[in-house]
């Protein structure tokens, strides 16, 4: 494959039928710089591999299988193949996403069902070596809940952040070889906001989207940069949260200046202008996502790629390299509940 066509090259994840999806596996599509989109076919079966990611040096791609409780490397071959290269290594109930260090020391993998944050050693081949749980959450809030955590973040400054959408809480790690993540603190957000993804920002502030409250928390470092804490709390739509929205993702458009928030339920993307030193948000205007249950979304190449996982189909918009606005919707490809877009490196 040329280093152009793996340019335009996006893994997608997806729902099979042990989650009551129809999906198959991890797919493969390709984006031509007009914004069109081409499905290129499964690049390998797997049971619900809802969220991927990419080793940053190695011809690896890693997934989750949500039900099955298990994450697995999987290996390219050929244009837009992958083959498993050994067996799943277990995880935790609904294990809903998975992130790797940009040095391939390890990666972890988020639980949503138990809560679990689970760290996996790996080798100089890219290939799971050892397993560590980290330490279980506890709700700050003292109200029962139980734990959900949902996705990580690796920091700039090689620690990593951990969302639990069930206790609103962020938790941040440091990795220790032959021990896994050891928990450096924690920012509560308010009660009931559900952190769910999170990005950060050129300026070192995170950006969380929580999935309940709709709205985007920001957390920088303090001046000694050793903690996070919480410094502005916004709202992730122009025309806020309605009944039956949840948000599902956030994405930084080119150069930092704008965000993007996909909210289900309303089926819109909310269009954010970010300060210049990453303090606030603010939502300049909703569009339509353009189907029915925008569970995540890609931005890049000037695109703004949108899987819809319950209408069965990925779009794309033009962006305005000034405004960050997205022009009119350009490509739609059909594809079966789509829940991930991951670029191939």
């Amino acid at each position: 494959m040329t280093s152009t066509s793996m340019q335009g090259l996006i893994w997608t994840g997806s729902y099979t039928a042990d989650a009551g999806g129809s999906g198959l596996g991890i797919g493969a599509v390709s984006v031509a710089p007009d914004g069109t989109l081409r499905w290129l076919g499964v690049a390998t079966e797997a049971p619900s591999p809802s969220f991927l990611a990419v080793h940053p040096s190695l011809p690896l791609v890693y997934a989750v299988g949500e039900q099955a409780q298990t994450v697995r490397a999987y290996r390219r071959s050929g244009a837009f193949g992958l083959e498993a290269t050994r067996p799943a290594w277990p995880a935790g109930e609904a294990a809903c996403h998975v992130a790797v260090d940009p040095s391939g020391r390890f990666l972890v993998v988020a639980c949503w069902g138990d809560g679990q944050v689970l760290l996996y050693e790996l080798d100089d081949d890219g290939e799971l070596t050892a397993r560590f749980p980290a330490a279980p959450a506890r709700d700050p809030h003292d109200a029962g809940r139980s734990s959900r955590a949902h996705a990580s973040l690796m920091l700039a400054d090689g620690r990593v952040m951990t969302t639990d959408l069930g206790h609103d809480l962020l938790r941040v790690w440091n990795f220790h070889p032959g021990r896994g993540l050891v928990l450096d603190h924690e920012v509560v957000l308010p009660y009931g906001s559900g952190p769910r993804h999170l990005v950060q920002h050129a300026s070192g502030s995170v950006f969380v989207v929580t999935e309940y409250s709709i709205e985007v928390a920001v957390v920088q470092p303090s001046a000694d940069e050793r903690t996070f804490r919480l410094t502005a709390l916004g709202p992730a739509t122009k025309g806020g949260g309605l009944p039956g929205d949840s948000a599902a993702e956030i994405a930084l458009g080119p150069g930092g200046r704008h965000a993007y928030v996909g909210v289900r339920g309303t089926n819109r993307i909310s269009v954010l202008d970010i300060a210049g030193d990453g303090a606030s948000l603010a939502p300049l205007a909703d569009i339509p996502s353009g189907g029915d249950w925008p569970r995540h979304h890609l931005v890049r190449n000037g695109w703004l790629h949108v899987a819809h996982e319950r209408s069965g189909e990925v779009v794309s918009y033009p962006l305005d390299p000034a405004s960050g606005m997205p022009g009119e919707l350009t490509g739609r490809l059909q594809l079966a509940s789509p829940t991930a877009l991951v670029p191939a490196r």
